[in-house]
């Protein structure tokens, strides 16, 4: 089976090799073993260089116009056509699609393909509305196509086969004809870690490492009112933030009025085999303090470096990680800071969530996610589900 799999990323070439932005192509990349072809589908950079993630050569990739964001509809709107049309083009090459959304693009792909009688399948990482709701408070607009949206991908997806991420979105996505619920991880086997590489002291400086993106939906500033509170009782904390985005400054002011600038490092982008590894290691706690999430690689990442984790009750969270770290309400700073400072008094916790997170890692590895997800739409998709 020839597969095309179509994701909202962004790609770049240099010297004859494509590079993705995001760390998730490292799981479209490691479906292509299992069909006879894939080609990706997404956006081309305009600059050229090298990126975060290679893309093997054996590999297809159809580039659509690159635009920066949705948030902005013109760039989108201009590159509309030249999508349909490229994607139109590339159907009679392939025998199946799979296109994760919800996106206006990935709606308009999945009906080129049925009327090309390509068989369909959807994907669905993240509860749009939510996070549409956290990124863009105040634009409505974006809120109102943000559940036009989502509603139109479940119309879509009563007539094929589906993968989600997480119980809540698959109780969105139950009218589907055949349903995979499944939590992705990021990690290999090959990547966890063993007891004796992660040692941890708890009687010095305690460090807090907080791994995203500093965009709203992830409520970086509630950092630095925890930060506060675990200081205001203690002062060997320390919070390392590794990460970057639009409310870096907002961060680093919210530090400063609260008096613990000194007591934060702001890291920046730290990729997992230029330093980031080293942090999970050497950290002795993580706070994860989303207001949306599907499931955050972050905690696979954590898990398999043995990393004692707070996590807000969130999205999918719960379902990937209960039992295995000590869950709060979002948007709490003193639950997580209590929270953070039970784990750091409480050995024997410590120890049993990260032994429970060490075997979750392992269930839900790169490799099993990808097998469950190949397998599924192998089968899927040669059924030739279609638009009824």
């Amino acid at each position: 089976m020839r597969l095309a799999i179509y994701c909202d990323y962004s790609y770049r070439r240099d010297d004859g090799t494509l590079w993705a932005e995001l760390a998730f192509s490292r799981f479209l990349v490691g479906l292509a073993p299992h069909f006879e072809h894939v080609t990706l589908v997404g956006r081309l950079h305009a600059e050229r260089g090298p990126w975060h993630h290679a893309v093997p050569p054996e590999l297809g990739f159809e580039p659509l116009p690159y635009y920066a964001s949705l948030a902005n509809p013109i760039d989108p709107a201009r590159a509309l056509l030249t999508s349909i049309r490229r994607f139109w083009k590339l159907l009679p090459r392939v025998d199946a699609v799979w296109v994760l959304g919800p996106h206006p693009l990935a709606v308009a792909f999945a009906l080129l393909a049925r009327l090309r009688g390509r068989p369909v399948a959807l994907g669905v990482r993240q509860d749009l509305p939510a996070y549409m709701r956290n990124r863009h408070p105040r634009a409505r607009t974006l809120r109102i196509a943000a559940v036009f949206l989502e509603g139109s991908f479940r119309l879509i997806a009563r007539w094929c086969p589906t993968v989600v991420v997480g119980s809540d979105i698959a109780r969105r996505y139950r009218g589907a004809p055949r349903l995979l619920p499944i939590t992705i991880s990021l990690v290999s086997e090959a990547e966890i870690a063993s007891a004796a590489a992660t040692s941890r002291v708890f009687d010095g400086e305690l460090r807090v490492l907080s791994v995203g993106r500093l965009d709203a939906e992830k409520n970086p500033l509630l950092l630095a009112d925890v930060l506060a509170r675990l200081h205001a009782r203690n002062p060997r904390w320390r919070l390392v933030v590794c990460g970057d985005g639009p409310l870096k400054s907002d961060l680093e002011a919210r530090l400063g009025e609260l008096g613990v600038r000194e007591r934060a490092e702001l890291a920046g982008y730290v990729p997992v085999e230029e330093g980031l590894l080293d942090l999970y290691r050497s950290s002795h706690l993580l706070l994860h303090c989303s207001w949306t999430e599907g499931v955050p690689q972050v905690l696979y990442e954590a898990f398999a470096q043995r990393l004692p984790v707070v996590a807000t009750d969130v999205g999918g969270v719960r379902d990937a990680a209960d039992g295995a770290v000590l869950l709060v309400p979002p948007g709490d700073a003193d639950a997580a800071a209590t929270a953070l400072e039970t784990l750091a008094a409480d050995e024997s916790l410590r120890d049993q969530l990260v032994e429970v997170g060490v075997a979750r890692a392992r269930e839900q590895s790169l490799e099993a996610g990808i097998d469950r997800v190949a397998t599924f739409l192998r089968d899927s998709l040669s059924r030739g589900t279609r638009l009824r």
